[in-house]
């Protein structure tokens, strides 16, 4: 009887590829993780100095995955901005809004608000001075079209009524007063390395600047009990 052949050795199946530059694993904490470095980046480098492979390396990941969650560096920082910055204001706006006609309560939750959001986040500040206050600053847009309205006339307003009623100096341009809170907070939270490191300022925590710029404030601005 003749022997039969042996079968046919099929050959290994190779793993399946997967498509080029497509994630793998959970693909929503790589998103924020880009998007985080993204932020930060920006406020480090600035928005026009970094790029998808700037802010790749600082996720830990490849620029071909930066232009499968977002295609561009437009993109990127349109998703920053309604992901990470706007989030940020809105969050702000709620306890002004809470303060009704306190003024006082007012200008307090503000001073708290801007602290504790630069010290949770601290990038904020950074960006605020590069992208806002600097001439072509890639947020200056953004003030004017969507920040604005959202807290500084809203503010702007309020003052005007309180100085309306007798609740604050008259001497006081309403309208100066909000960049005038606006540098008692955000411009020390940007440059606190410096006065820390110049005046060995390190004992000094959210609540002790806090503290300081209230009583500075409310003497100045003569605020009624």
């Amino acid at each position: 009887m003749p022997a039969v052949p042996p079968s046919p050795q099929r050959p290994p199946r190779r793993p399946r590829r997967r498509s080029p530059g497509r994630p793998a694993g959970d693909a929503g904490d790589l998103r924020a993780r880009l998007l985080d470095a993204a932020v930060t980046g920006f406020a480090r480098r600035g928005i026009a100095g970094s790029t998808l492979r700037d802010i790749a390396r600082d996720a830990g990941t490849t620029p071909a995955l930066v232009h499968y969650y977002f295609g561009n560096r437009d993109a990127l920082l349109e998703a920053v901005i309604e992901e990470r910055l706007m989030p940020v204001m809105q969050a702000l706006r709620a306890p002004l809004l809470a303060a009704g006609d306190d003024l006082r309560a007012l200008v307090r939750g503000f001073v708290r608000g801007v602290l504790d959001i630069a010290m949770a986040h601290p990038w904020l500040p950074q960006l605020w001075v590069r992208e806002v206050l600097h001439e072509g600053g890639g947020l200056r847009g953004l003030m004017f079209d969507r920040i604005g309205p959202l807290l500084p006339r809203m503010l702007a307003v309020r003052f005007a009524q309180a100085q309306a009623d007798g609740q604050l100096n008259p001497r006081l341009d309403p309208r100066l007063l909000v960049p005038s809170l606006v540098g008692q907070t955000m411009f020390l939270a940007a440059s606190a390395p410096i006065w820390r490191g110049v005046f060995g300022a390190d004992d000094i925590d959210a609540d002790a600047l806090c503290g300081h710029v209230l009583a500075l404030l409310e003497s100045g601005l003569e605020l009624s009990e």
